[in-house]
C-alpha cells in the first residue's frame, strides 16, 4: 500500500466517526435505508455463502489474522525505534479500513431504531408490574417443568444435542415472524465455536462474526442455556446489534417455539432476569418470590453460575471492560449494565398477553 494511500486512510478515520456521531441523531435513515434496506442482503448472503460449511469460517478468519499480526508486529518491531511515525500511520490506515468494513457489514445496526419503538413499548415500569409480571413467569415456568415429566425437584437436562436445538430454533423464529414481520430469520448459518474454551475463559456463551455473517454459540455452556444464546446470536444476524434487544429477541423465540423444552429454556431465562431485577430493587420480595419456584429450576441456575464462576480469571475482568466500553462506544450508552432494559421489554411486552 502506498505511503499516500495510508494517510488518506488515516484521515478518514476519524471522519468515519464524526459521521457515526451524526447518523445516530438519524435512527429512522438508519433504519430504513441500512437496517430493513441494505443490511438484509448482505446477511443472507453472508450466510448462504458460509452457512451450510460444518465449521466456523469466522474462529478460523480471526486465528489467521491473530497469527498474521503477531507476524506483522515480529518483523516490524524495529522501526518503533528507526521509523516510529510511519509505524504508526501503517496501523491507524489498517485500522481504518476494519472500522469501515464492520460498520457497513453490520456495526450501522447500532444506530437503528431502538425495538422497543417498533413494537411500541415502554420503557418504564414499576415495582409492581415487574413483581406481577416475576409471579406469572414463575407460574409458568413451573407448569413447564412440570410438563416435561420431571418433579418440582428434578433439574431438567436437554433431550437433544447442540446439532438438533440449531434445528430447532428456526422454529420459534418462523412462529415469530408471523406477529412481528420484521424479526423474520432464514438461512441458518449457526455453529459451535472452535473456540469455545477461550470464550468460557472471557466469560462470553457466544459471538456474532460481522466479516462472516455466522453465529457462534459456546458448546460449553449447559445444554439449558444453549437454546436461548443460539436465538440470541440469530437475533444479531437480522440486525439487531443491542445485547438487551437480542436477549429480549431471544426470549421471545425460544417462547413462541412449538418444543415444549425449548420453551421451558425460555421461560426460565426471562424468569432469571425478572427475579434478578426485584433483588436489587425489594430483597425481601425477592426471598419470598424465590421460595416459589421450582427447586429444579433453582438447581439449573446455580449450575449455570457455579459454571462461570469455575472459570474465573483476571484475564475475564479485562474482556468484560473492553466490552464495556465497545458498547458504549456504539451507542450503548449503559454499555453491559444496558442488559438489563431487556427486563422493561418483556414487563411491558406481556403486561397484557398471556404466558
Amino acid at each position: 500500500m502506498q505511503k499516500k494511500t495510508k494517510l488518506i486512510l488515516v484521515a478518514l478515520l476519524p471522519f468515519q466517526i464524526l459521521v457515526l456521531q451524526v447518523l445516530k441523531h438519524f435512527p429512522e435513515f438508519i433504519e430504513t435505508y441500512y437496517s430493513t434496506g441494505v443490511f438484509p442482503v448482505i446477511s443472507k448472503i453472508s450466510r448462504f455463502v458460509f452457512g451450510w460449511i460444518p465449521f466456523s469460517i469466522g474462529d478460523l478468519f480471526y486465528l489467521l489474522l491473530i497469527i498474521y499480526l503477531l507476524r506483522w508486529i515480529y518483523k516490524n518491531i524495529k522501526r518503533i525505534k528507526t521509523d516510529f511515525v510511519q509505524f504508526t500511520v501503517d496501523i491507524f490506515a489498517t485500522l481504518s479500513v476494519v472500522y469501515l468494513v464492520f460498520n457497513l457489514l453490520w456495526g450501522l445496526n447500532y444506530y437503528r431504531v431502538p425495538l422497543h419503538k417498533k413494537l411500541s413499548l415502554k420503557t418504564d415500569y414499576t415495582t409492581e408490574q415487574l413483581i406481577e409480571t416475576t409471579k406469572r413467569l414463575i407460574k409458568k415456568s413451573n407448569e413447564m417443568h412440570r410438563k416435561l415429566g420431571f418433579q418440582d425437584s428434578v433439574k431438567i437436562d436437554s433431550p437433544y444435542d447442540e446439532k438438533q436445538i440449531f434445528e430447532m430454533t428456526l422454529n420459534g423464529y418462523k412462529n415469530l415472524a408471523k406477529i412481528h414481520p420484521n424479526l423474520n430469520y432464514t438461512t441458518k448459518s449457526i455453529k459451535k465455536s472452535t473456540w469455545s474454551l477461550g470464550l468460557t475463559y472471557m466469560g462470553y456463551s457466544g459471538y456474532y462474526n460481522p466479516f462472516t455473517g455466522e453465529a457462534q454459540v459456546n458448546d460449553m455452556i449447559k445444554l439449558h442455556k444453549f437454546p436461548v444464546v443460539s436465538c440470541h446470536e440469530q437475533a444479531h444476524q437480522i440486525g439487531y446489534a443491542a445485547e438487551n434487544e437480542a436477549n429480549f429477541i431471544a426470549a421471545l423465540a425460544t417462547l413462541n417455539n412449538d418444543d415444549d423444552f425449548i420453551q421451558y429454556t425460555g421461560y426460565i431465562f426471562a424468569l432469571r432476569y425478572c427475579v434478578n431485577e426485584i433483588a436489587r430493587r425489594d430483597i425481601e420480595t425477592y426471598r419470598e418470590l424465590l421460595k416459589t419456584i421450582n427447586p429444579g429450576i433453582l438447581k439449573s441456575y446455580k449450575e449455570m453460575r457455579e459454571f462461570w464462576r469455575s472459570y474465573e480469571n483476571p484475564f475475564e475482568v479485562i474482556s468484560k471492560l473492553f466490552w464495556d466500553q465497545f458498547l458504549k462506544a456504539n451507542n450503548q450508552t449503559k454499555g453491559i449494565k444496558s442488559y438489563s432494559y431487556m427486563v422493561a421489554l418483556i414487563v411491558n411486552y406481556y403486561e397484557e398477553k398471556p404466558f
